[in-house]
């Protein structure tokens, strides 16, 4: 098979992938933007972050994290505090209630995503999963935590 095969049917499915993750992006309040959504998801699946790091995380200048965070700390999405190691470096956590809008979106994704899976020949599930895998270690993406699966840590 060749690459460009392979990157086509990749662009295939991250249309349908983006689509979902763009209509259960209707499941968080509707004032929480996408670019607010990814530093909670961050901060969720990653744990405790500097500004620097999470703006690294998000491709942004750490000037912009600073405002997004600002925002999400007013919505009590996310607390800052100083950090145990360096007095002048602020450390980023999210709060339950901002875990509790990663939860929400997750579940209406997973739903939607079930629902496209059952499409699948059972057969080629594995083949599928082992992809999606090695896509998703390839960008540096974690694996879904207990907590967004349902389960108490």
């Amino acid at each position: 098979m060749k690459d460009e095969e392979v990157v086509d049917a990749v662009l295939l499915a991250s249309r349908s992938l983006v689509a979902i993750a763009a209509r259960s992006l209707a499941a968080a309040p509707e004032d929480v933007t996408l670019p607010q959504f990814r530093a909670l998801v961050v901060l969720a699946t990653r744990g405790t972050q500097s500004v620097s790091a999470l703006a690294t995380e998000l491709g942004t200048a750490p000037s912009s994290a600073t405002r997004l965070c600002d925002r999400l700390v007013r919505k009590g999405l996310v607390r800052r505090r100083e950090s145990a190691g360096n007095r002048r470096q602020t450390d980023l956590d999210v709060t339950a209630a901002g875990r509790q809008v990663v939860d929400q979106v997750t579940e209406v994704r997973r739903q939607e995503i079930a629902r496209l899976v059952t499409a699948i020949a059972p057969a080629r599930r594995a083949m599928v999963v082992d992809a999606l895998n090695e896509l998703g270690r390839a960008e540096g993406e974690v694996p879904e935590q207990p907590w967004s699966l349902g389960w108490a840590p």
